[in-house]
């Protein structure tokens, strides 16, 4: 099977080859940063000595949880984000088969 066809990916919303930051640019700039904060955020809760603390951080860790999804559905739909397509071997796919 061609790498191609193990992609899961919309159409590429085109955008402008300039030197500049584009919207992909931006876009992608921001979801990295807010993976590196999600990460943060879980360390810091694992690491809170006070529950009110914790339940703060709690808050904030699914505020940018959320905004990280967001973003990242937005660059999925504009066809900035793919995935590879997982291969199902033949006997996952009979009993998916069979349960069905």
């Amino acid at each position: 099977m061609n790498n191609n066809q193990n992609k899961i990916q919309y159409p590429e919303t085109p955008i402008p080859k300039t030197p500049e930051m584009n919207e992909r640019d931006f876009l992608n700039d921001m979801l990295s940063y807010e993976k590196y904060i999600t990460a943060s955020y879980s360390t810091a809760m694992n690491e809170a000595s006070h529950a009110s603390l914790y339940q703060d951080i709690h808050a904030i860790f699914d505020e940018t949880k959320n905004l990280q999804r967001e973003l990242y559905n937005l660059m999925f739909q504009k066809g900035w984000y793919s995935l590879e397509a997982e291969q199902l071997s033949e006997s996952v796919l009979k009993s998916l088969i069979t349960t069905v």
